[in-house]
């Protein structure tokens, strides 16, 4: 039986939330080839109190098709335009008046309500659809305060900003923000917004709030052929002489934005792209940091202006920063924050500081990588049979104030070759055991089980709900290495900011780094794309890695070089977790080192050295059982399919790649 016919008997029956569910089920089963069922589907759906938006869905996409219009376009009016019009027509009209006593919106002609060309008749309580009268379409979902910064607004700041047709609130509250006022960089440094439709304008501002961003009357509005205009001697139009003004320093309140450079594994290429972005014009950025270090110098600052007594006891205090325009400013905040006091030890950093570009029309943003020793994810199966991924050092991130006192987040994640990077990470574990064995020290490092973690490893999945990744890319350190140019441009371009001369060369505190030689490769020096670590890692761990990551593989166009695309069963996994020699070895080497330390005893007395001996071997050898039966069971549930959510059951999807400008590749792209 056909699910529409389920859902008719149980209507008949007035069994309304299961009929809901089982026209939820129609919709789904007759696609777009049945618009009767689908209208009949929407219709019941809406009367009964089931799922709006799928009602709404529907409505829209049999209307676009020239199904039901007249009937459809009366349903939609009445159930969703007609409750919230006079909020809009509200906005609309304040909007309006606020504009016409605006000096630098030069047209005046607003249009009555009811002849606007846009019609936006509410979704949910975050966005519209648009309806438009002249081509009688419905349009795509429109959220004006989605938190995304969609284009490269400062890639030239040689001349004032200008952009086409901006209606997001987010991004004209982001404006706002970031672009200095003209008196700060004492030359003209108005925003100029181009609209190539009046009445598409008036339309949108139905929508959007310009009272925030009028009040600095930063914005100059130009319409249609206004652009001709761009941009205006302010100083012979309207009698103001910007030059007169001296360059304001830089303010803690005016750093708004963030940019956030996570670390996705260890050896990564994390350091490659930190020295790109080492003495960008318009950033304030530093070397990788511990996380913990972060969170320490934010509350020793904390600590420290707590107890300062006056603004001369603060001058004081911190005069090796040798800025007293900084000092004071935070010491005069009321309302101070964690996000305010790390953009402050920013600023206050010679190396970070230095090489800023004070006349730059835009603030800096912060650019941060913080740095954990290791990432580490844990995976379980919840009730649904779903695998559910967490990682200790991400929610550390998602807790932390100074995060989310950032108003503005760009977020992108660099990857790397997955059995490449975890050749490198297990030859650096290793290195770091021996050298902890060296020194004697009371805590001894080990090599962890390096390939488990890699394949639960998935900081490049993201819930596409959470803030510190709405904005967010994903970039392959392969291609920064092979074509730098059309990976740092792209980059540039996603991050919003110039591609300046400082990303054409790596460097630390503004120093070129010099080619050390052995594994460090300078610069664009591709070596270590192609280095495969073979003391490090050996085929079957390869393969398991490549498998239990296919999708990444795919997603992210890499190529397979050690899976053979054939299926794995549990048979399988007992074969290739046999054949982990390389890890193990360097496992039991190190871990044999701490169970060695260790004195057995019995009944209180320490048993003969031999037997210790054997008794110590044993405990490493329950060790390496219980890593193995670990790495069964993750295996197992990943068996089921790549399929992931967060601790809510939310999906998690794959972060979007960036993508390169094909005229700009000098090598073909790396697979």
């Amino acid at each position: 039986m056909r699910a529409i016919e389920v859902a008719r008997r149980l209507a008949a029956l007035e069994q309304r939330e299961d009929a809901c569910q089982a026209y939820m089920l129609a919709i789904r089963e007759t696609g777009d080839e049945v618009p009767e069922e689908e209208m009949e589907a929407a219709v019941y759906i809406l009367q009964a109190g089931g799922n709006y938006k799928i009602s709404y869905t529907s409505f829209c996409n049999l209307y676009n098709r020239k199904y039901f219009q007249q009937d459809i376009l009366l349903i939609m009016t009445k159930a969703f335009y007609e409750p919230n019009v006079k909020l809009l027509k509200s906005r609309y009209e304040k909007n309006c008046r606020l504009l016409k006593k605006y000096p630098y919106l030069f047209r005046k002609d607003f249009l009555p309500f009811e002849e606007l060309p846009i019609r936006f008749y509410p979704y949910d309580e975050k966005g519209y659809i648009p309806y438009d009268t002249s081509t009688a379409r419905f349009g795509k979902y429109v959220d004006f305060k989605n938190p995304v910064i969609s284009r490269n607004f400062f890639h030239n700041l040689e001349n004032p900003v200008l952009a086409d047709d901006v209606y997001s609130q987010y991004e004209l509250e982001y404006l706002n923000d970031n672009v200095r006022e003209s008196a700060y960089v004492a030359e003209e440094n108005h925003i100029y917004l181009h609209y190539t439709d009046w009445s598409v304008f008036c339309a949108y501002l139905q929508c959007i709030n310009l009272r925030p961003i009028l009040m600095d009357q930063k914005f100059v509005f130009l319409i249609e052929d206004e652009i001709e205009q761009y941009p205006i001697d302010f100083k012979e139009r309207f009698g103001m002489d910007y030059s007169q003004y001296k360059v304001r320093p830089i303010g803690v309140r005016e750093v708004t934005r963030l940019i956030w450079h996570t670390q996705l594994s260890t050896h990564n290429g994390g350091d490659f792209f930190n020295e790109i972005f080492d003495v960008h014009p318009n950033l304030l950025c530093l070397p990788s940091i511990m996380m913990n270090n972060i969170e320490e110098i934010v509350s020793n600052l904390r600590d420290v202006f707590s107890k300062l007594e006056n603004l001369g006891h603060a001058l004081r205090v911190f005069e090796p920063w040798n800025n007293p325009h900084l000092v004071e400013e935070l010491y005069r905040m009321k309302d101070r924050t964690d996000k305010d006091l790390l953009v402050a030890f920013f600023l206050s950093e010679g190396i970070t500081s230095r090489h800023l570009d004070l006349h730059s029309r835009i603030a800096p943003a912060v650019f941060l990588q913080p740095h954990f020793s290791n990432i580490e994810y844990s995976l379980r199966a919840n009730e649904a049979g779903e695998a559910v991924l967490s990682a200790v050092n991400y929610d550390q991130i998602h807790n932390s104030p100074i995060f989310s006192n950032f108003k503005y987040i760009k977020t992108f994640t660099p990857m790397r070759r997955f059995t490449t990077s975890h050749g490198a990470t297990v030859k650096f574990m290793y290195a770091m055991a021996q050298q902890s064995v060296e020194r004697d020290e009371k805590i001894l490092a080990v090599v962890s089980d390096a390939i488990s973690e890699r394949i639960l490893n998935r900081s490049f999945m993201i819930d596409p709900d959470d803030r510190l990744y709405r904005d967010s890319v994903l970039v392959r350190f392969e291609d920064g290495k092979l074509n730098p140019r059309a990976t740092f441009t792209a980059l540039a371009s996603f991050l919003d900011i110039p591609y300046a001369e400082s990303m054409t060369y790596c460097s630390e505190g503004g120093k070129k780094n010099p080619d050390l030689g052995g594994d460090y490769a300078v610069g664009f020096d591709p070596s270590t794309v192609y280095r495969t670590y073979d003391d490090y890692v050996n085929n079957s761990e390869r393969y398991f890695i490549e498998y239990f990551l296919r999708d990444a593989y795919e997603y992210y166009g890499y190529d397979f070089h050690y899976y053979d695309g054939a299926s794995v069963d549990e048979e399988k996994l007992v074969e290739l977790i046999k054949g982990f020699s390389t890890v193990d070895h360097y496992m039991r080497e190190t871990w044999w080192s701490i169970y060695a330390a260790a004195e057995v005893s019995n009944n209180g007395e320490r048993i003969e050295s031999e037997l210790e001996k054997a008794v110590q071997m044993k405990l490493l050898e329950n060790h390496m059982a219980a890593v193995n039966l670990n790495r069964f069971n993750n295996a197992k549930i990943l068996l089921g399919g790549l399929h992931f959510v967060n601790n809510q059951g939310q999906p998690l999807h794959m972060m979007p790649k960036l993508e390169l400008d094909p005229a700009l590749l000098e090598q073909p792209l790396y697979h």
